[in-house]
């Protein structure tokens, strides 16, 4: 290689991609257009045909020169594509490609039929492959249980929760399932509860709406926070609480979505002056059981996108939070 030359780089390792560490690791994927990809821009159409990659990595991929059409190499995203043309494309193995790939986990399936599964996610797992979790992950288990997800953009999953929340989700296993739930998700059809342990005890009345908006932190990029959609971005949050138990250290906090935002019932309860214990984010504090935010989903109830009937499903809390439950003198009273 001429020192003129700079070669293309993986756009998340930085390493040549014609370097010695990477040249015999390249993965080369023969696709051929189908029909109803045709003139569709190169970067849409790889992510209809490669949906374990982002369109970011793609577009990348594409503009370092790893996709051929025909016999020419194209590095414009915007190259609009023909029905039945041969691509070819040349995969880095960054940690990103090999992080769809099937592990033997544990995952704690309630409910599952050809159509879907509910799981009841624990402490610690990560829901999503991303930077800094490129492994062992929920979608990493769900391969390994239905090798048939690979075959569906993120292995079927249609909402998350975070790491260190635990509780209840649903996954799609077929692609007409996971279009009807992300739909209904969007039509607010899929009711998610949870119940949180806030510090402080609560004060006014036992059921409060708070419906303001949520966007990044100005301040710090990191986190989310309650914002004035006149001076920042973000979006309506709307999410109903209800007090069932408060003793003087804290209390007890049903939670209910009627918007899915980044970490919304932990912005909204902090907004209010009660931050979720061992949420040290949003300014909760560690207790000696409880080193993470006390946040459960511990209901999901929604109709069943290709049969139409109700389900409904509840999960009990985890040991930690009923030992902070206990500490703190507060009572699981649930309807």
């Amino acid at each position: 290689m001429s020192p003129d030359h700079k070669a293309p780089t993986d756009p998340l390792t930085g390493l040549d991609i014609e370097s010695d560490e990477l040249a015999t690791e390249v993965e080369v994927r023969e696709l051929s257009m189908p029909t109803e990809l045709h003139r569709q821009r190169l970067d849409r159409a790889l992510v209809s045909l490669l949906p374990e990659f982002s369109r970011n990595h793609l577009k990348h991929m594409i503009e370092d020169g790893c996709v051929t059409l025909g016999a020419q190499v194209v590095t414009k995203v915007a190259h609009l594509v023909k029905a039945f043309e041969p691509c070819q494309v040349r995969l880095q193995p960054t940690d990103m490609s090999q992080a769809f790939v099937a592990q033997d986990l544990a995952v704690d399936v309630v409910f599952e039929d050809e159509h879907l599964r509910v799981i009841h996610k624990p402490v610690g797992m990560v829901v999503h492959p991303a930077p800094g979790n490129w492994s062992g992950t929920l979608l990493n288990g769900l391969l390994h249980l239905d090798p048939g997800l690979k075959h569906i953009p993120r292995a079927g999953i249609v909402h998350r929760l975070d790491k260190d929340t635990s509780g209840l989700m649903v996954t799609a296993r077929t692609r007409a399932a996971m279009d009807a739930l992300v739909a209904m998700i969007a039509a607010r059809q899929v009711h998610r509860e949870y119940l949180a342990i806030a510090h402080r005890p609560w004060r006014g009345a036992l059921l409060r709406d708070v419906d303001v908006p949520i966007g990044r932190d100005p301040r710090q990029r990191l986190r989310m926070a309650v914002v004035d959609l006149v001076r920042h971005p973000g979006k309506t949050a709307h999410t109903s609480l209800r007090c069932l138990d408060s003793q003087e250290l804290g209390c007890l906090v049903h939670c209910t979505l009627h918007t899915g935002r980044t970490h919304q019932i932990r912005v909204h309860m902090a907004s209010i002056g009660h931050p979720l214990l061992a949420d040290t984010l949003y300014g909760g504090s560690h207790t000696v059981h409880l080193q993470r935010q006390a946040l459960h989903a511990y209901r999901l109830g929604f109709d069943h996108p290709m049969t139409g009937q109700p389900l409904q499903f509840r999960q009990d809390l985890p040991a930690d939070m009923l030992q902070a439950l206990a500490d703190w003198g507060l009572s699981e009273v649930l309807g």
